[in-house]
């Protein structure tokens, strides 16, 4: 937290690289590359829809924590009834801070997912999102059952940074930084940001139907692993409550696009979202009750087309 109850993200700590040429020491080759991720998590959502649009399913190896995160951390479990995680495949470690340790026996900061994990080094290469996200974009084509699709093309690049950096700064974390303020001036500072991009972005959509235009890009990916959480759990949980997603029309309409996309829907899980975020955060909900609500019709058609 900073001096005046404001919310700071955490750097990331392990930035090596896949390649698909294997410059970087971590050739981009079929089994050798496990995820380690979260369902209810949106940094980790990111790597998990892409590696499903890419089809590297059975290129890449994924794990999913339970949904329940406690001071020790995400954590494998299996068995639970519902919603469940999973055991850890590789090792049988009970928490995903083994692999961190594992990789720097001298790391103490907070243990985030999603992770790429090397199985022939035993060692993290990555835990930076936004990264992972790339390498599975561009360093596996030769693995990927569809090499074709690319989220960050070369005539969009400039576009889709501007695009990220300003969806990053106010939405995507955005609504962590209203979430866990501690002070009324950073919260109100928080939520007034995200609510200006949020306009910006219903004003945007009015004229495209992604983006960046006719093409869904690695900018949309990023954005609906916000929206789709937004009205299920920001709204309430995070004091995110000047309007839902379903307020604003275009923005709406372009999150169900979005998600009856083929595939997209297979990656999300609102029972891990509200699981993780309503009994993960005791200040914020002592109680730990989740909410049954909000009922949503996802498959509306959206008329975007």
């Amino acid at each position: 937290m900073g001096a005046k109850g404001e919310f700071q993200r955490q750097t990331s700590a392990f930035r090596d690289r896949v390649t698909a040429d294997g410059s970087s020491g971590f050739p981009a080759v079929a089994g050798r590359y496990h995820l380690y991720v979260s369902l209810a998590c949106p940094w980790a959502s990111r790597a998990v829809l892409v590696r499903k649009l890419k089809g590297l399913e059975d290129a890449i190896g994924m794990t999913v924590v339970d949904p329940e995160r406690d001071e020790r951390g995400w954590a494998f479990r299996a068995g639970r009834v519902t919603p469940a995680g999973q055991a850890d495949p590789l090792h049988g470690w009970s928490y995903l801070s083994e692999a961190y340790v594992a990789t720097d026996p001298e790391f103490d900061g907070r243990v985030t997912v999603p992770v790429l994990w090397d199985t022939e080094t035993n060692r993290i290469v990555n835990n930076e999102s936004s990264e992972i996200v790339r390498m599975l974009n561009a360093e596996f084509d030769a693995v990927a059952t569809n090499p074709g699709l690319d989220l960050y093309p070369e005539d969009l690049r400039d576009e889709i940074d501007a695009l990220n950096d300003r969806i990053y700064d106010t939405v995507n974390n955005g609504v962590y930084r209203a979430g866990f303020a501690t002070s009324q001036e950073a919260y109100e500072e928080a939520v007034t940001a995200l609510f200006e991009s949020l306009e910006w972005l219903e004003g945007l959509l009015a004229d495209r139907r992604y983006l960046t235009g006719d093409r869904i890009t690695e900018a949309d990916v990023r954005l609906l692993m916000t929206l789709v959480r937004f009205d299920p759990v920001y709204v309430g949980h995070f004091k995110c409550n000047l309007k839902r997603i379903v307020d604003l029309p275009n923005l709406w309409a372009y999150t169900r696009d979005l998600y009856q996309q083929p595939g997209v829907a297979d990656t999300v899980s609102f029972d891990h979202i509200k699981t993780h975020y309503y009994a993960t955060h005791p200040t914020i909900n002592p109680t730990r009750i989740v909410p049954l609500g909000p009922v949503i019709d996802w498959d509306e058609p959206h008329g975007r087309g």
